[in-house]
């Protein structure tokens, strides 16, 4: 996913950056760069003395900028944690260029997911679109009773419920992520 390598170059960044403050920090304190700035105090600097001279409307200024990176990290926060590639409405195509034609994905993921559901040896289906609604795609995990036969169920569905689908939506190319999980069954207890 496209945001997970993003937030991942992003945090590495940042990770490099804090470090190399950090070690910037250790060398000046144990005298790298000189005694002179190993024996100064952390705030005896020229920004340490422009802060105090400038405090009356620097540091108003400053929490401006803190609520302006918070409601960044908040929304970067609420996007990685409640966002999906999910297609919400998918984009049909027309013989006219004019119109368009639009059907909900919910609707076709629960057809789908039903109809995989009533097949035999089949506990649970869970069915999503995904991509870019002129362009989707479809994953499917259905999970499995651990006796079934899952080359015929494979088929079954392929050219059953995956089928019907490509046809509804007139994409015979649609692109199917197929997963079959298979459930443990619980034995049967005998009092």
């Amino acid at each position: 996913m496209h945001a997970d390598r993003t937030n991942r170059i992003l945090l590495l960044l940042l990770g490099l950056l804090l470090t190399a403050a950090g070690v910037a920090g250790l060398l000046a304190g144990s005298g790298a760069f000189g005694s002179a700035l190993a024996d100064r105090t952390l705030a005896d600097s020229a920004l340490s003395r422009y802060f105090g001279d400038n405090g009356r409307w620097l540091w108003p200024v400053a929490a401006a900028v803190a609520v302006i990176v918070l409601l960044l990290v908040l929304r970067w926060l609420f996007a990685v944690l409640f966002s999906t590639d999910r297609v919400r409405v998918l984009a049909l195509h027309t013989d006219r260029a004019t119109d368009r034609t639009t059907l909900a994905a919910p609707a076709v993921a629960r057809a789908v997911r039903g109809e995989i559901e009533g097949y035999h040896s089949v506990r649970a289906a869970r069915v999503w679109l995904i991509g870019d609604p002129e362009e989707p795609r479809m994953a499917v995990t259905v999970d499995v009773d651990g006796d079934a036969d899952l080359g015929a169920l494979r088929d079954r569905i392929e050219h059953g419920a995956l089928a019907h689908a490509r046809h509804a939506l007139d994409r015979p190319d649609l692109p199917i992520r197929l997963d079959l999980e298979l459930t443990r069954q619980q034995p049967a207890r005998v009092a």
